[in-house]
């Protein structure tokens, strides 16, 4: 699917199904449980995302501290941004997702599920990574530098191209 029917999917099929989703609970359970339901998820998400920002941002200190890369953290960063964007968003899919990237145990499976799906395409090519020039002088060896030449009129030290055929 090309990046236009993902961003469709994204803004128009996903808020049609969630509206079709609350009227179907509202009809079941009546409109003041499907609204109190709404405020909940939206008010318990953002507590969960708080602290779990926090313990990630502690997280991200103690591995910085120690002299080693965030990495785990900076994904759980992104993971709990995101968990927490979605919990905002009224609805019933996007709470489960927004829940499930908010809790530890499932936002790891999505992670790996989304780290090899990532290196997948990058294997058979479906994503591209191109690196122009080093990134402040990087050493021979170190696995930073790079045998291409950036295009004419380009800084190659601040150029990275990620593509997606």
């Amino acid at each position: 699917m090309n990046l236009l029917g993902r961003l469709a999917l994204l803004f128009v099929v996903v808020p049609i199904i969630e509206l079709v989703l609350l009227i179907e609970l509202g009809q079941v359970v009546g409109l003041l449980p499907t609204l109190a339901l709404v405020v909940f998820t939206g008010v318990a998400g953002a507590w969960l995302a708080r602290a779990e920002g926090l313990r990630v941002f502690l997280s991200f200190q103690r591995e910085l501290a120690s002299g080693k890369l965030p990495g785990q953290a900076m994904t759980d960063g992104i993971s709990v941004l995101v968990g927490g964007a979605f919990l905002l968003t009224p609805g019933i899919l996007t709470d489960v997702a927004g829940f499930s990237l908010l809790l530890p145990p499932t936002r790891r499976w999505i992670q790996r599920h989304v780290r090899r799906r990532l290196e997948r395409q990058i294997e058979d090519g479906t994503i591209r990574v191109v690196t122009m020039g080093s990134f402040g002088g990087a050493a021979p060896g170190s696995g930073m530098e790079t045998d291409e030449a950036a295009p004419p009129g380009m800084d190659p030290s601040k150029q990275i191209v990620v593509e997606e055929p």
